[in-house]
């Protein structure tokens, strides 16, 4: 898990505060693709959004040969979903 810049989501009528952003690997094949699941969670980690991220070629590559693997994931869903780590 990391933190994150706050951001306000919309869920269930009203507007809540993401401030934690949890990513976990769900597949990888080991050859040129993986699927990551994602959460925006508030302070008290209560899920707020949730999906699925599919990282394909040329970027598996680029993760492949990064020397902190986990933390150039998170910068690469991170900038996918927009959001800012802190």
């Amino acid at each position: 898990m990391k933190q994150i810049q706050p951001i306000q989501i919309w869920v269930n009528g009203s507007l809540q505060t993401a401030t934690v952003f949890n990513l976990i690997i769900i597949n990888d094949n080991l050859l040129n693709s993986a699927t990551f699941y994602w959460q925006l969670l508030d302070s008290a980690e209560s899920k707020l959004a949730d999906g699925n991220l599919t990282m394909g070629e040329p970027t598996y590559d680029q993760w492949g040969t990064a020397t902190d693997a986990n933390q150039w994931a998170y910068e690469w869903a991170a900038t996918e979903l927009n959001i800012t780590l802190a």
